[in-house]
Order: structure tokens, then C-alpha cells, then sequence
């Protein structure tokens, strides 16, 4: 049976102890960049966040409302990332979380291109970039795995409202289903129940999901079936691509520094 979470919107309060436990788990920095003192901060996954909590301003019944959101990544049924990777350093587990293997990783980014919730991210501070993403707390040498010892992922257990609920995919939709019916406040709508083919996390809300800039344009087959056809024959093309960035990257940083080390010269000399 796959294994996924239930995230009820309506009982967020945007705490952030998921995103703090999530980094405590996964010894992650608390702070990089500098904090811009913002609720959503960041706005985004990155190489040091793998779970956001986003706030947005919103209109219901009339008046402004303030609602959260926690984003990371989705898990899909049918990752799409997986598929594209001819590497395999992205490959789905029987257990339902969707994971990364950095040993076999050749930096060519497919599964950036092909993942259609953007969640893949690229390492670009680190010396050897890596692909960063949640990885659903399973760790593949055991001594993180959360899932495989029978255990709530980190941020589930530190949610204090009950927003998030860790449980069997098919249970965990039919208590969304009996919510959304009992409770009229409910959008009916189970984002992740078919997109994409169908995901590891599940959410149910009372506004539009669009407030959170959740894609609800994503087709409801497998974009697997894209990813596979399309990105399989070159990838010599993105390797030498991503050879390219990756050295155009630490060009520009490398004189950015000298540049910045000339200017602190010829002020000293002034």
C-alpha cells in the first residue's frame, strides 16, 4: 500500500513547525539567505528548504480572509522526474515516497524540465550542486527513514492542528471525500487525487486552490509518458548543457569575487 498525506488547508495556521522540523530532520540551515521578514518566507523550495508554508490574503463571504499552504514535493503515483532520468538517481519506492540518489546523479536536470509542479531544485552554492527536493523522510541507508521504521514524516508529527494526516493514499482519500461532503465550506475538489496522474500528498481547501498558486492545469494522465518519449534520446545534449551552465556559473562567480577584491583594493589605496 503507498503511504501519503491528507493536508486539510482549512486547519493551517502557518506555524511553520513543519518547515522547521522538516529542516531539523534533515539537518538543513535555519536561515539562507538572510531572512527578509516575510510569513512566506521563502517563497520557494530551495537547496536549504524542502517544505514552504505560503500565506495569502483572499476574499470569502465578503471579507479578507488570510490562508496557509504547505508546498513541497507532491510524490507523484507516476513521477514524471523518474522517468525522465536515464541515470536513475530519482526513483520511486514501493512505499510511495519519490527519492533522490545523489551517487548516481550526472547533473543533467531532466527531472527539472519534466516535473510539472517545479519542484526540483538545483544546488547551485554547493561545491558538487546536487538535485534537492523532499524526500518524503526516506532515506535509502536507513539511518533517517522515517517511513520504513513505521513512522510519521517529521513534519507531520510536529503539525499541532491536525492539518496534516499520514496514512494509507486510498484511506487518506476517502476521509477527504467525507469532508469535503459533510462540510459545505469545502471546494469540491481533492487536489492530487488525478493530477498528474494522481500524488502522494492530497489537499482539500475552502478557497481556490489557484490562490495558492497550485497548477490546476496539469493533465490528470501520467506525464510520464511524455517525460519518457521526449527526453530519452539526448542526453548527451543536456549533459553537455548542463556542463555548460554549471561552468558558466562558477565563471561568473569567480570574477564577481575579483572584481569585488579589485574594488576593495583601490579603496584601500585611496
Amino acid at each position: 500500500m503507498s503511504k501519503a498525506v491528507l493536508v486539510d488547508l482549512t486547519k493551517c495556521i502557518g506555524c511553520k513547525s513543519c518547515q522547521t522540523s522538516c529542516k531539523q530532520w534533515n539537518d538543513l540551515p535555519a536561515i539562507k539567505p538572510q531572512f527578509d521578514n516575510t510569513l512566506s518566507y521563502p517563497a520557494e523550495t530551495d537547496g536549504y528548504t524542502y517544505t514552504t508554508v505560503l500565506h495569502r490574503t483572499t476574499e470569502k463571504n465578503g471579507q479578507e480572509t488570510l490562508r496557509f499552504a504547505k508546498r513541497q514535493c507532491l510524490h507523484c503515483l507516476e513521477p514524471a522526474c523518474a522517468s525522465a532520468c536515464f541515470a536513475k538517481a530519482i526513483q520511486k519506492t514501493p512505499e510511495g515516497p519519490v527519492v533522490y540518489n545523489p551517487d548516481l546523479c550526472v547533473g543533467c536536470r531532466y527531472c527539472m524540465l519534466a516535473c510539472p509542479f517545479s519542484i526540483p531544485k538545483y544546488d547551485w552554492e554547493s561545491v558538487f550542486p546536487q538535485i534537492v527536493k523532499c524526500q518524503f523522510c526516506f532515506d535509502r541507508e536507513g539511518t533517517h527513514d522515517r517511513i520504513g521504521h513505521g513512522m510519521e514524516p517529521a513534519c507531520v508529527n510536529a503539525c499541532p492542528t491536525g492539518c496534516l494526516k499520514f496514512g494509507e493514499r486510498d484511506e487518506l482519500l476517502k476521509e477527504a471525500w467525507k469532508r469535503i461532503n459533510k462540510y459545505s465550506k469545502y471546494i469540491k475538489h481533492v487536489y492530487g487525487e488525478k493530477e498528474a496522474g494522481g500524488t502522494s500528498w492530497l489537499y482539500i481547501a475552502d478557497v481556490p486552490f489557484e490562490t495558492f498558486d497550485f497548477r490546476t492545469n496539469v493533465p490528470n494522465i501520467p506525464l510520464s509518458t511524455y517525460s519518457h518519449d521526449y527526453l530519452k534520446w539526448s542526453p548527451a545534449v543536456f549533459i553537455g548543457g548542463g556542463a555548460l551552465l554549471s561552468a558558466l556559473h562558477f565563471y561568473t562567480k569567480r570574477r564577481n569575487e575579483i572584481a569585488k577584491e579589485k574594488d576593495k583594493n583601490h579603496d584601500i589605496n585611496a
